[in-house]
């Protein structure tokens, strides 16, 4: 029986393994829920919610609302106690990852279904991961004006009016990629 905290590091070898450069945030504030992983692709943004051999469906409905309002793709993470159900509980698009542990005690993962593209993402929402900084450089990027006076929601949606959208997701993965944890209290005073 795998518990969370035995699946993660061991995912996060298997993620990089499998989809090249990524950067992984844990436990990401999504709406009214949190996401257990966001991984940051040069082009994507992807949930992952895990479910231990520990846990149950009881809140994984209500996760998937809000997974799919935030990231480009979502993938579940299951112990092998849920792999049987867990397509009943996610939507088609859903990525299904099984993990279990081989004989010689090691984690072992199976992508049971490739995640596909999200039909419910909402930029609106999606834009909302991004410090007050980032965005500030996605404006001096694409030559838009600073707005120092107006809120972060203008700036949003300055944005996402203004920028294309396949040139400014593969920038704020960017700048998820550069993200710097030190300057968390200097962008929250700044938000």
């Amino acid at each position: 029986m795998l518990k969370d905290k035995d699946i993660r590091e061991p995912l996060f070898d298997f993620l990089e393994e499998n989809y090249g450069k990524v950067r992984i945030l844990e436990e990401k504030i999504t709406g009214k829920a949190r996401a257990d992983v966001v991984m940051i692709t040069p082009e994507l943004l992807y949930g992952i919610e895990i479910k231990s051999d520990v846990d149950t469906y009881a809140r994984l409905k209500k996760q998937v609302r809000y997974y799919n309002w935030y990231y480009d793709r979502n993938m579940v993470v299951v112990g092998s106690s849920h792999a049987h159900h867990i397509r009943e509980h996610v939507p088609d698009w859903w990525g299904v990852i099984t993990v279990e542990t081989d004989e010689a005690g090691r984690v072992d993962f199976y992508t049971l279904r490739e995640a596909g593209e999200n039909p419910r993402v909402k930029d609106k929402r999606k834009i909302t991961i991004l410090w007050r900084p980032e965005l500030n450089h996605l404006l001096e990027l694409n030559q838009l004006p600073k707005y120092r006076n107006k809120s972060k929601l203008f700036v949003q949606e300055k944005l996402l009016e203004t920028v294309p959208a396949e040139r400014l997701w593969p920038q704020a993965c960017e700048e998820l990629f550069e993200r710097d944890y030190s300057r968390f209290m200097e962008t929250e005073e700044e938000a």
